[in-house]
């Protein structure tokens, strides 16, 4: 299974942009440091923006500072402490990032932008997941983030986005159990190898490892000589992915124990239920 990190980013991230490109509006507001006189905060929040389009990211995260600094209690400020996050995750600061956008949430929980700054947050969660070779921590820090956004904002493009990286994140750790099982099996560790296949059963139903998941499941019952089970785990498999290569090897397997008469399985009609409905009418 390949990464699922650094997927592209989709318009959702752009989308928000437009409102914040044209500023605060108003008259210029300039002040003065230590140094002298200060830009005035548009034209610092601009020059910003500008160093942002052209991939001149130090100097975009210099401008939007000097905004933060000089013009703290400005509108132009919470802009700036938002697109400074932007920033952040463009360059890939996924750390820093998330930590100037928790700032800004916690300070600005009624902001118009607040949505977009969780979708921001958890997209800097979801490209950070490692391969399914590596610890899933971070996958399930990316699932809560997205959750979050599609339960504070249910009717957002955010949310849509956010629903199908959680479907992407299910798979990547339905994936994760897949492989510990596989290696589990190999060794000979049948017990904790059902343990893993069954789990993908229970909790990642809506992924494409279930078939596989139930294959398994059907070949250890049938090495540990438990011909009722297997015969059962068969049958759910057949009934919810009749067509699979996963349920044709299961059927060739409990021909070659005995288990069923004919050699091929046999054609059935489609008319397939649920799977957890199909899983209950068996057991």
């Amino acid at each position: 299974m390949e990464p699922i990190h650094r997927i592209s980013r989709l318009a959702p991230v752009l989308a928000v942009l437009l409102p914040l490109l044209s500023g605060c509006g108003g008259s210029k507001q300039e002040e003065t440091d230590a140094t002298g006189p200060v830009a005035p905060v548009e034209d610092l929040y601009n020059n910003g923006i500008d160093a942002l389009n052209a991939q001149r990211y130090d100097s975009a995260t210099d401008q939007f500072n000097l905004v933060e600094q000089n013009y703290p209690y400005s509108s132009w400020a919470v802009n700036a402490q938002l697109m400074q996050g932007y920033t952040q995750y463009l360059r890939n600061h996924y750390t820093d990032a998330i930590t100037t956008l928790d700032r800004f949430i916690q300070l600005h929980p009624t902001h118009r932008d607040v949505g977009y700054a969780y979708y921001l947050r958890a997209l800097c969660y979801y490209e950070q997941i490692a391969d399914i070779q590596r610890d899933q921590r971070g996958t399930e820090l990316a699932m809560t983030a997205l959750q979050e956004v599609v339960n504070r904002f249910p009717d957002s493009s955010y949310a849509r986005d956010a629903r199908l990286k959680i479907d992407l994140c299910r798979d990547h750790l339905a994936g994760k159990e897949m492989e510990i099982g596989r290696w589990y099996e190999t060794q000979h560790l049948y017990e904790a190898a059902i343990g893993r296949f069954q789990r993908v059963v229970d909790d990642y139903q809506t992924t494409n490892h279930v078939p596989e998941a139930l294959h398994r499941l059907t070949e250890i019952y049938l090495i540990l000589g438990l011909r009722d089970q297997a015969r059962r785990t068969a049958s759910v498999l057949g009934y919810n992915y009749p067509g699979s290569e996963w349920y044709e090897d299961s059927y060739s397997n409990l021909f070659d124990s005995g288990l069923v008469q004919q050699p091929g399985p046999p054609r059935r009609p489609d008319d397939r239920g649920f799977f957890s409905r199909a899983w209950h009418s068996v057991f």
